[in-house]
């Protein structure tokens, strides 16, 4: 009895997810360059639709990902052994790895000198609506109306929620039991639902980056080269060859392996530019890659929302000697240590969403630097944020298993022999016991 040849459909989902991606990527460029060189106007009207819905199809599943992952995290804890350890050794990687990445943004931009000789114009420049300060930071951690937090998406209040009922279920022990069960219930929900979502992350990289190419090319590149190479520079040296050290020499693995598992959420991460909306993936792909279960569920939520590298370390270090020097303000060794001191304690405030505007604004009010500058980056910010996102993604995956390794809880046998993301029912693995 012969075998059905396979439907179309079937083809495609054998086909490498990384395949796929890459594939909606370069058609998104020929599109967006025909619609750029020919002014095809619905064209460009079309892949920005395409691109918007995915990111909004993304964005809905935010709140009750993010609150139901941190619960669920926060509550699971009493079934790892050496919990308050690891969560220490995990912030310590955190802040560890930030540094690094801080570090290097800062050498780039004193190397590279971004803001020297662009003559762009500061005229009619305002300062963002919405500026960070550290005293709005730290007040607006805490909500002032639960639903506000929800309904305006603000992850740092959820985050903080989140945390303060997972605590409590802990706390209460057995009698919360049902309500862990429900969070449990509701998270495995919504990351089944948003697997459905990241499937289509092909048609969404066709249009995130054919409205790109369309929109800004290279015209709008070109004043800011400098400051786009520094960027892009940075988080490579990050993603490739920091992370690639550490897995090598502190935790003793084998780098290729790393990103032969971890590549499918940072490329979902480079086209989507959200940690958060990247985050079932990136909790899938760390636990293949033989994290504990138990432990990824805690590590990689916590990371979503307060691990960027390349958001809240190369970005800011690199924006702020740019924004200093095209307004000709001189940094000291004290401003750069700062921009570091920021770096690290104020990466939660980027809160794993799409862009990093919080955070500059954040670095440029800590210096003293106007934050009408903030208006020159924000025409390519979508460009760069592409990366950034890639770089905070990798990260997130990086630190839980430098842990894992040093711990021996890593599962060896995973790491070294990572399966296709599709290989099994997502929702199997969704939830830890």
């Amino acid at each position: 009895m012969s075998t059905p040849a396979p439907t179309a459909l079937g083809r495609l989902r054998r086909t490498p997810f990384w395949v796929q991606i890459v594939a909606g990527l370069v058609l998104g460029v020929v599109l967006g360059f025909i619609a750029r060189q020919n002014d095809v106007s619905w064209l460009t009207t079309t892949l920005d639709t395409i691109g918007k819905t995915f990111i909004q199809l993304l964005k809905l599943a935010v709140p009750p990902l993010v609150f139901t992952a941190i619960v669920v995290s926060v509550a699971n804890l009493r079934h790892v052994a050496n919990a308050a350890r690891l969560a220490v050794r995990t912030l310590l990687w955190f802040g560890i790895t930030s540094l690094i990445a801080v570090g290097i943004g800062l050498a780039i931009g004193l190397l590279t000198d971004p803001g020297t000789g662009t003559h762009l114009s500061t005229s009619g420049l305002k300062a963002p609506q919405d500026s960070g300060s550290w005293v709005d930071f730290l007040t607006g951690i805490i909500p002032t109306n639960i639903a506000d937090a929800f309904l305006k998406v603000n992850v740092l209040q959820i985050v903080f929620l989140g945390v303060v009922a997972g605590a409590a279920i802990l706390k209460v022990g057995a009698k919360a039991e049902p309500i862990l069960k429900l969070s449990e219930s509701l998270l495995e929900l919504v990351q089944t639902a948003l697997w459905w979502v990241i499937r289509l992350a092909p048609l969404g990289t066709l249009g995130l980056i054919g409205k790109s190419v369309a929109l800004y090319g290279w015209n709008l590149l070109r004043p800011m080269a400098t400051f786009t190479a520094d960027i892009y520079v940075g988080c490579a040296l990050v993603l490739f060859v920091v992370y690639s050290l550490l897995l090598r020499f502190v935790g003793g693995l084998n780098p290729v392996r790393f990103y032969q598992g971890a590549w499918p959420a940072i490329q979902l991460a480079f086209v989507s530019r959200s940690s958060v909306g990247t985050l079932p993936v990136t909790r899938r792909v760390t636990e293949r890659l033989g994290v504990p279960g138990e432990y990824a569920s805690f590590a990689v939520p916590f990371g979503a929302t307060t691990k960027m590298d390349g958001c809240a370390a190369i970005y800011p270090a690199i924006a702020s000697i740019f924004v200093a020097q095209v307004y000709g303000i001189h940094l000291g060794i004290g401003d750069y240590l700062l921009i570091a001191f920021v770096s690290v304690i104020g990466s939660a405030a980027t809160a794993g969403l799409t862009g990093a505007i919080v955070m500059l604004t954040l670095t440029l009010s800590t210096l003293g630097l106007p934050l009408e500058g903030v208006g020159l980056l924000l025409a390519i910010d979508p460009i760069l944020d592409m990366m950034r996102t890639a770089t905070n993604v990798a990260g997130q995956v990086v630190v839980p298993l430098l842990v894992s390794a040093r711990e021996k809880t890593l599962d060896l046998a995973a790491y070294n022999t990572p399966k296709e993301l599709y290989d099994e029912d997502p929702a199997a693995t969704l939830v830890a016991a």
